[in-house]
């Protein structure tokens, strides 16, 4: 790393990542060429790339992935988490291979550059993700020119001057605009994805503030039918589709900024105490709800191995996570118990309500980690709705 006054780039490069610390991070580009700026976190999966950057909690982000080998799978048209990819960019150690899955349409370098999204190789990756654990996650603009062209000093200042995560709400970026259901169920090798069965299901509305398709799929196949609101959606939208309870999705953002609209119907819904279920963002709008406060962490959790403990039997899970908020236990009121904690760095993980039928976790059971561990949130919430249907 360097300071981006004094170092020209060095021959061959056609990419850069330029910190607002000043530090210039030289590479080679792949996918779109462009400029994007936002806010540079690190990743320690080692597969589902993919489904990483089409998350739209990332919106606002790019990753840094700690595994040097990503790309060698390709890409195809199923493993989305989201019609089009929400992370900024990527950040990886080695270019990458041309693909080999017999699953694989196209190679990672031509998916990121059909989706507008950049792609810089060749960095010390480990350099960098210590620099972020040391330092906390950094703006930053990643950068691809064929022509290794950079102005530097434009870059620089474009860094500087963007705002940050704190403050801001993405859920209405990322948001679907009107109301829908959603039928399909999980993925099954050599059949795809499936449908949700015949007969009455408990009905769940599902609050979109930027969900993995996979959440919708795991609902189904715990037996409920899914119809999906907006983000905005008004209490009494939500109501006019009698649910038998209310699913709180995942999302990008600082929850206290999408709480200015989303709280009021997730403190009315309590208050009729309509089941509720919600899911990283959705977790932390519900303890923003109940009456806690949320932070800004220092490095975020973003991975597909977080050890998580479940206070009630002391099993411990291995989780998937991806967030950069998280719920202040010192702030939970008495209502809200907390139920599992992170063995990483001790963070809250999960709350109840005790006088509510509402239950949350910050990290994302959808995900497959362990690689089943948490599907038993699904089941709970949808055996919560009973004979509702």
């Amino acid at each position: 790393m360097a300071e981006a006054s004094t170092i020209p780039a060095p021959e061959g490069a056609t990419g850069v990542l330029v910190l607002a610390s000043g530090d210039v991070i030289w590479g080679h580009g792949f996918g779109a060429e462009g400029s994007a700026v936002g806010e540079v976190c690190f990743h320690t999966a080692m597969t589902g790339y993919q489904e990483i950057m089409t998350d739209p909690s990332f919106a606002g982000q790019m990753i840094c992935f700690t595994f040097p080998h990503i790309g060698n799978v390709g890409a195809n048209p199923e493993d989305f988490e989201a019609d089009d990819p929400h992370a900024l960019g990527m950040i990886v150690r080695e270019m990458p291979t041309q693909p080999s899955n017999f699953r694989s349409v196209e190679t990672l370098s031509e998916w990121m550059a059909k989706h507008n999204r950049i792609g810089l190789a060749g960095v010390d990756t480990r350099a960098l993700t210590r620099r972020i654990r040391g330092g906390g996650a950094p703006n930053g603009v990643i950068a691809h020119s064929a022509t290794g062209e950079f102005d530097i000093p434009a870059l620089l200042e474009q860094a500087r001057a963007w705002p940050g995560l704190e403050g801001m709400d993405l859920a209405k970026s990322v948001t679907r605009e009107t109301h829908g259901t959603w039928d399909g169920g999980v993925w099954r090798l050599g059949f795809g994805y499936g449908a949700a069965g015949e007969g009455e299901r408990p009905h769940v509305v599902a609050v979109d503030y930027g969900a993995k398709r996979n959440i919708y799929r795991n609902l189904v196949a715990a037996g409920a039918k899914v119809s999906v609101v907006p983000a905005e959606a008004t209490y009494d939208q939500i109501m006019a589709l009698n649910p038998d309870g209310v699913f709180l999705s995942n999302g990008p953002g600082d929850p206290a900024a999408t709480g200015d609209y989303a709280l009021a119907p997730i403190r009315r819904l309590l208050d009729e105490k309509v089941p509720v279920f919600g899911i990283c963002l959705g977790h932390q709008l519900l303890a923003l709800a109940a009456g806690a406060k949320t932070t800004k962490m220092f490095q975020g959790h973003r991975g597909a191995n977080h050890p998580v403990k479940r206070l009630d039997d002391g099993v411990v899970e291995i989780t998937s996570m991806n967030h950069g908020f998280a719920v202040d236990r010192d702030t939970l009121p008495a209502n809200a118990r907390e139920t599992h904690v992170s063995l990483f760095d001790g963070s809250n993980c999960g709350i109840e309500l005790t006088d509510r039928p509402a239950f949350s976790v910050q990290y994302h059971p959808e995900a497959s980690p362990g690689p089943q561990d948490s599907f038993y949130l699904f089941e709970r919430f949808v055996g919560m709705l009973g004979n509702a249907a």
